[in-house]
């Protein structure tokens, strides 16, 4: 299978609409929680869910930000992963198990909080392209197994996730 891989920028706004709009399990007004927190819950709880998280992941696009990337196929996108600086993730920045532990300067730390792929486009590599979770293969977050398959490393547990991380 082969995909294209691109930022969330304005002109790709309407993509990201499109696929978490779209009907089915992972789509669409049912879809939680991709419809109902648009990849806001970890940037800003105050936003809740729903329409007023769209807004705020749209002004995020709409100013410049590219808060994740779309994977296409053929043209359409089929999945979407939030991946950012961490620091742009305030609720894990205080959250007590996730927030970092390390001390000092180094590196940016880059976090992934999200993926939702299209129900179709599933179990055909689309993820595979760090809060990963230990039990669930379903979660949205992804699967510790997802992780591990892409190089990252276990750092620590973190209650029914696990920290993971990948050098670059």
């Amino acid at each position: 299978m082969s995909f294209e891989i691109h930022p969330v920028t304005a002109e790709r706004w309407p993509d990201l609409v499109e696929l978490f709009e779209r009907r089915g399990v992972r789509g669409g007004h049912q879809n939680t929680p991709a419809y109902g927190c648009w990849c806001m819950y970890w940037r800003d709880r105050g936003v809740g869910h729903g329409e007023r998280s769209k807004r705020g992941m749209g002004k995020l696009v709409g100013a410049g930000r590219e808060p994740g990337l779309l994977a296409y196929d053929d043209g359409a996108p089929v999945g979407w992963v939030a991946v950012a600086p961490r620091e742009e993730y305030t609720a894990i920045l205080r959250s007590p198990q996730y927030r970092p532990r390390e001390t000092g300067g180094g590196a940016a730390v880059w976090a992934i909080v999200c993926f939702t792929i299209d129900k179709q486009a599933r179990c055909r590599g689309v993820a595979s392209e760090a809060y990963a979770h230990v039990s669930n293969p379903a979660d949205y977050m992804g699967h510790s197994a997802l992780y591990r398959r892409a190089g990252f490393a276990h750092v620590r547990d973190a209650n029914k996730r696990a920290v993971v991380r990948i050098e670059r």
